[in-house]
Parts: structure tokens; C-alpha cells; sequence
């Protein structure tokens, strides 16, 4: 049983010569190319073809390049099959004629259609109902807020929710314990306590 021989891809050819091979395939492709005249000949070739090009002058390019690369798109046509007819791109449009007749997509933005007013006007509402709401309730704290007296300088505001001054104090006091003791010659009454 022979194994087929392999060799490197052009890619593969392109990418060494470039230095753009990882570490791991550059040292296959150096094993390979070892034994490979075939391979040897063609990363010969890619070289002389690198150097070539960085050796020539500046390539003059038509100046309508461009614009003719990018209508291709949009004045190439597709070719037909059996099936659902041919496609043709135009400048802005796309067009499927078929048995069945020929309709037209245009392919350029759709105009924008103006807002109505009225569709905003609940957000206006709105909006306008919050800063009403805000309003009235910030009108009516002020009004019902107790008046603090005059502040003199030097001393702290009085609170609004009363004085927490030192005069004032809670105090937890545990509960009482009562002992009592009964000597033996008193009688109990059942339900009362003594």
C-alpha cells in the first residue's frame, strides 16, 4: 500500500514566503520541503514573484477603477435558470422578471413619513400631569409643614418631627417581680389572688 504523495498548498506557499506561517506549520513545511523538489521550486517562484513586485514602480490605475468595481453589483446580470426567472440589479432597484411577469424592489432607503402629533400627545400629557403632580404636592408640604420660629444663628434648625432634645428621654424599666409569702394560717380563697 503507497501512500499519496501530498505537497503545499499555494496558500500554504504564499503564507511561508510572506512570514505569515505559524511556528508549527513553518517547521512541517521546512521538513516537507527538505525532500520536495517540486515544493522547493514553487516557494523559489513565489519569492522571485514577491521581489518582483516590490521592485516595480507604482502601477497606474485607471481613475473610473473604483466607481466600475463598485456598480458591478447593481449593473451585472444574473443569469436565469428554469426556476424563478432571471434577477437583474440596477442603480437602485432590483428587478425578477419570470414567466409569471416582472415586479421591481427599490433598494434605497424608504422616505420617512412625518409623525402625526397626535400619536406624541399622550406623552405630553404625560408629562405634564407628573410636574403638575410635583407641584401641587411640594405646594401643599410647604403649606401644612409646622413653622420652626425664628432660627437664630448659631443654633441648630428645629425638626419637623418634634424635639429629640436631651430634656426628653425614653427610659426601659424592667418589669417588677413581687414575692410574696404566706404564712401557714391563712386560708386561700380559690379565684382570688392574694
Amino acid at each position: 500500500m503507497s501512500l499519496p504523495e501530498s505537497h503545499l498548498a499555494q496558500e500554504a506557499i504564499a503564507a511561508l514566503v510572506d512570514g505569515e506561517l505559524a511556528s508549527g506549520p513553518a517547521t512541517r513545511a521546512a521538513r516537507h520541503l527538505a525532500g520536495c523538489l517540486e515544493c522547493r521550486m514553487l516557494v523559489q517562484a513565489q519569492r522571485e514573484a514577491k521581489e518582483a513586485l516590490h521592485a516595480a514602480a507604482d502601477v497606474a490605475v485607471p481613475g473610473d477603477l473604483l466607481s466600475r468595481l463598485c456598480a458591478i453589483p447593481f449593473t451585472a446580470d444574473v443569469p436565469g435558470g428554469s426556476g424563478l426567472g432571471a434577477v437583474t440589479a440596477g442603480p437602485g432597484q432590483l428587478t425578477v422578471s419570470g414567466a409569471s411577469g416582472r415586479f421591481t424592489v427599490s433598494l434605497d432607503d424608504p422616505p420617512m413619513r412625518p409623525t402625526p402629533p397626535h400619536q406624541a400627545r399622550w406623552l405630553r400629557r404625560g408629562v405634564a400631569g407628573t410636574l403638575a403632580g410635583l407641584g401641587i404636592g411640594v405646594a401643599v408640604l410647604t403649606v401644612n409643614l409646622p413653622d420652626g420660629g425664628p432660627v437664630q444663628p448659631g443654633s441648630p434648625p428645629a425638626s419637623v418631627a418634634g424635639g429629640s432634645g436631651p430634656e426628653e428621654r425614653t427610659e426601659v424599666v424592667p418589669p417588677v417581680v413581687r414575692t410574696l409569702t404566706r404564712s401557714s394560717g391563712e386560708a386561700t380563697v380559690p379565684g382570688v389572688t392574694p
